[in-house]
């Protein structure tokens, strides 16, 4: 791995952690002190993060990108167009037995399971569903758009009830690819990207001040 790549990869999980929490400023000055990396390979891997939306230009410096809640909004009808088509793609499968594995991964999620999986699971389940479509394209366009949630959702992870019904519309989702019926697929997953998204900016919206409390960035438009 180089240079770049390694501080990218660190940083990303840093944001994306929460370790450094959006609004939060960066001084190239700063990361190749964290990670011992020269100035070139910072700004590169600096650049690729930008493209991603996970920061941006702040002067002569750089800021985490915060939580913004019109962008969820936006992201949602993305998400849909691409994991309708995805999902309808994989519905029509002849071997669809790659939902089992899928399923798997759903399940082993318990009470004991720390927060920090149930995020992954949640975001694999997505991008997972999208990859037995076949498709590269609709792939990468799931993957960037759970990228960008990813703050978001971390967050609602602390909802225990948003959790149950998050796992059980997952589940009721890969029911109905299993039985090849993509309408109901279609429709089920719709739903759960819509009532994901009322959800998760609701929470935000009204958790706002307690966010801002603990320095989090999160704008309205």
């Amino acid at each position: 791995m180089s240079q770049m790549q390694n501080v990218e990869r660190q940083l990303r999980e840093m944001i994306l952690g929460l370790e450094i929490g959006p609004g939060e400023r960066l001084t190239e000055r700063w990361i190749e002190s964290r990670f011992g990396a020269s100035r070139t390979p910072v700004r590169a891997a600096l650049l690729r993060l930008e493209t991603e939306g996970l920061i941006g230009r702040d002067g002569r410096g750089w800021t985490v990108a915060p939580i913004n809640l019109a962008e969820l909004g936006q992201i949602a009808v993305y998400r849909e167009a691409v994991e309708v088509a995805a999902v309808r793609l994989t519905a029509a499968l002849e071997d669809r037995s790659g939902v089992e594995v899928i399923a798997a991964m759903l399940d082993s999620c318990d009470a004991d399971t720390p927060r920090e999986e149930w995020h992954r699971v949640g975001m694999d389940f997505h991008i997972e569903l999208a990859r037995l479509s076949g498709n590269e394209f609709l792939l990468r366009a799931v993957r960037d758009a759970m990228t960008r949630l990813s703050r978001a959702r971390w967050l609602e992870v602390r909802d225990e009830r948003a959790l149950g019904r998050a796992w059980a519309e997952h589940h009721a989702i890969l029911a109905a690819v299993r039985q090849g019926d993509a309408d109901e697929a279609a429709r089920l997953l719709s739903a759960h990207i819509a009532g994901s998204r009322d959800r998760l900016i609701t929470s935000l919206h009204d958790d706002r001040r307690g966010l801002r409390a603990r320095g989090f960035a999160v704008v309205a438009a």
